[in-house]
């Protein structure tokens, strides 16, 4: 009997942690839209407090035994706490607020925790099909609603200003600048996932939800996620040189890819946007695309007071990462009382953009997540950023599945500060997890039918 209650409570804490890490992950994917639909603007930030609070319940009271995961863990923490006294360092070198200091920290290491939190749940097979169901699930909700946006759109019946752009087809995202990048990119990745890893359903259901993001991406016109695709794709090319087959079967399928898109751009009018940057001229040593692009590392070094700054860089959010390029500006009357903090430096990009107001695509954005670190925390605080990311990248990214989507996050941060956004860094780090645990659960899997063979073969010879 009390084995038996044992078992129960055990059972009981699982569905407690992973439903504590489903209100996480809701909490950053879906407050965009409850805002359109009219709820206060704080509702925004509420992710802040709960994705800490309910991985920090799940990593504590967690009943992992495996020594490599444990010491994983450990490190992706000790890191974690390393990019916090570099940014807490940063603030006091530049007399940023408190406030600066949690939010850039968790703008950057909340998809982390995310991710831990995912790892530290010993969980079952039963119960993870149903924890993995509640992801897709939320996803599909996105989907659903991008579609629906498009077939709205459409048929001119949105009454709403300005939405009759297809860029607003943005699912949960819904009316953010760049809500249709981020709703796409989201869309895109699950797709992916999902025909990977949905070995059981039938592969014309697994082709139908990733051309259905697909085409979600077509209809919004966010043509720069498929060119990071694209990217991410070459980069993962070139990581596989040592594994001669695999990378010849990617290269083949790159070309393919390449070469179809190609053929689309220039015949069919669904893909027409892709030819409005094709401007050889933008792009290069003294083009005007370049010169806005590298505006950041030209005026952030003018407001150096001390060769520290080169160190720290000019605090957190200070500069042009997503909390001083947007967040501070945007949330000021929330903000500014709690001690939040400005400086001039991302005034003055933002004046750069606006003189060249018609390349008024976030392409071009000279406010970009690398940018950001390195300007809000300098060199050492970009260091500790990619020691976080390179101890994710050998410890936990099993595939090139993994992989290839940390290489998408690391294009999109020379893009704009989407790898700041917390609904698509959330939805890649849930995506990683899954994967993650669905590969833990398969060596389970064999490890057992090995050892079940093993006993039924030393029966057989007991018996003879």
């Amino acid at each position: 009997m009390n084995a038996k209650t044992q078992v129960y409570k055990k059972k009981d804490g699982y569905v407690r942690n992973s439903t504590l890490i489903l209100i996480a992950f809701a909490s950053a994917f879906f407050p965009r839209i409850i805002d359109t639909l009219g709820a206060p603007p704080p509702i925004n930030f509420v992710h802040f407090i709960t994705v800490p609070l309910a991985c920090g319940i799940v990593i504590t009271t967690t009943q992992v035994r495996n020594k490599t995961q444990i010491s994983t863990s450990k490190e992706i923490l000790a890191s974690l706490f390393i990019l916090l006294g570099v940014t807490t360092a940063s603030a006091f070198l530049n007399k940023a607020g408190i406030i600066n200091v949690f939010l850039e920290w968790m703008l950057l290491v909340e998809p982390f925790l995310l991710l831990l939190a995912i790892i530290c749940i010993p969980i079952s097979p039963e119960r993870f099909k149903r924890f993995k169901a509640w992801m897709m699930g939320f996803i599909y909700v996105h989907i659903f609603l991008a579609w629906s946006q498009h077939f709205l759109i459409s048929i001119g019946k949105l009454a709403v200003t300005m939405m009759t752009k297809e860029d607003n087809v943005q699912g949960v995202f819904y009316l953010t600048g760049a809500g249709h990048v981020v709703g796409a990119s989201v869309s895109m990745a699950f797709g992916f996932y999902y025909l990977i890893s949905a070995k059981t359903a039938p592969m014309w259901m697994r082709v139908s939800v990733f051309c259905a993001a697909f085409f979600q991406l077509l209809f919004a016109d966010a043509k720069q996620v498929l060119m990071v695709w694209l990217a991410a794709w070459l980069l993962l090319i070139l990581i596989n040189l040592k594994d001669i087959k695999t990378t010849l079967q990617y290269l083949i399928a790159a070309v393919l890819v390449g070469y179809t898109l190609l053929w689309c751009i220039q015949n069919l009018e669904m893909f027409a946007a892709f030819n409005t940057w094709i401007r050889p001229e933008l792009y290069g040593s003294d083009g005007l695309a370049t010169i806005l692009k590298t505006q950041a590392f030209r005026i952030i070094p003018s407001y150096y007071e001390s060769s520290l700054n080169w160190l720290f860089g000019l605090g957190p959010g200070h500069t042009v990462g997503r909390l001083g390029g947007w967040m501070l500006a945007s949330y000021w009357n929330l903000l500014g009382p709690l001690g939040a903090t400005i400086h001039p430096a991302s005034a003055a990009v933002w004046d750069a953009w606006n003189s060249i107001a018609w390349l008024d695509s976030s392409f071009f954005s000279p406010l970009f997540g690398w940018a950001g670190i390195w300007g809000d925390l300098g060199f050492v605080g970009l260091a500790a950023y990619l020691y976080v990311c390179a101890i994710v990248w050998y410890r936990l990214c099993p595939d090139d599945f993994c992989k290839f989507q940390m290489l998408t996050v690391l294009v999109f941060g020379f893009i704009f500060t989407q790898m700041e956004e917390p609904g698509y860094m959330l939805s890649v780090a849930s995506l990683i997890g899954l994967r993650w645990q669905e590969q833990r659960l398969a060596k389970v899997a064999r490890r057992n039918r090995f050892l079940y063979r093993n006993t039924d073969i030393e029966r057989s010879l007991e018996l003879s």
